[in-house]
């Protein structure tokens, strides 16, 4: 029964830093963001191209929604405002992207493959499951149980 104690006493550490590790990997994920949605803004008609070239339908107008997503991400996830929302349209993003460049390459990053999107895909689903955690607006605004 010792080890048992011990190990919820340990366990019960970890919760500490649970708002804190979802505060840092908010904030991980939206820097993640960012460059890319920057770099679809400042070249929007270079990426409607590149969709179209990939068979994506309605190249420009999805070339738009995904900047646009990108950079919502990157304000929603930085404030923790709406953080279980805006993780399902950035999950699609990730999908769309693993499909259509990444696994074609592979699993290692090394190789542009589909690994980098996969930690991503799986940040966005702790969120979506767990919330922003207390550092949030998402708490500020809709209480503990947002």
């Amino acid at each position: 029964m010792k080890l048992k104690e011990m190990y919820l006493e340990f366990s019960h550490l970890g919760e500490y830093l649970k708002s804190l590790s979802l505060l840092f990997a908010r904030l991980l994920v939206a820097y993640g963001f960012y460059e890319p949605a920057m770099m679809k803004w400042n070249d929007i008609h270079s990426v409607a191209e590149w969709f179209g070239s990939m068979g994506i339908p309605f190249p420009t107008l999805n070339a738009y929604m995904a900047a646009s997503t990108e950079v919502a991400g990157v304000v929603l996830l930085t404030l923790g405002l709406f953080t279980r929302l805006i993780s399902l349209p950035l999950i699609v993003i990730i999908i769309v992207a693993i499909v259509t460049v990444h696994l074609g390459n592979g699993f290692s990053a090394g190789d542009n493959g589909f690994e980098i999107p996969l930690y991503y895909m799986s940040f966005l689903l702790v969120f979506f499951s767990h919330g922003a955690g207390k550092f949030s607006l998402d708490r500020f605004i809709f209480g503990e149980k947002n």
